[in-house]
């Protein structure tokens, strides 16, 4: 059946055509999925995927940190809570913590509903 290679190819194609803001929504909501999927991990006790979506979580946070803009002051902001997230998931990822990253779930919704909420207001105007 060609459906798995429709999908993937879809997704592909709304990757690459996707606006830097559409991007970094993406990249927002793959970080609050891996969380979900470490968060039940850690509920099964499966250490080996609980680790491995961590790790998918520090990655975007990183790369959402290493592609800030400094020159504008907000991006010093997103600096300070991308370095804290960053902190509390290998804290979460050496004690597998679950509080831990119900936390950092609770704040990258934060960030990613303010963050679809600026992509609303500049396509209005």
């Amino acid at each position: 059946m060609a459906l798995p290679g429709a999908f993937a190819q879809y997704k592909n194609n709304r990757v690459l055509t996707a606006s830097p803001a559409e991007l970094t929504l993406m990249l927002y909501e793959g970080a609050i999925k891996f969380c979900n999927i470490a968060m039940m991990a850690i509920d099964s006790k499966d250490v080996q995927k609980a680790y491995t979506n961590i790790v998918k979580a520090e990655k975007i946070i990183e790369y959402l940190r290493a592609t800030l803009d400094m020159r504008y002051p907000v991006a010093q902001d997103f600096e300070k809570i991308y370095t804290y997230l960053s902190k509390r998931l290998i804290e979460a990822n050496v004690k597998k913590d679950k509080a831990i990253l119900e936390e950092v779930h609770m704040h990258l919704n934060s960030v990613r509903d303010t963050w679809k909420e600026v992509m609303r207001i500049n396509r209005e105007s």
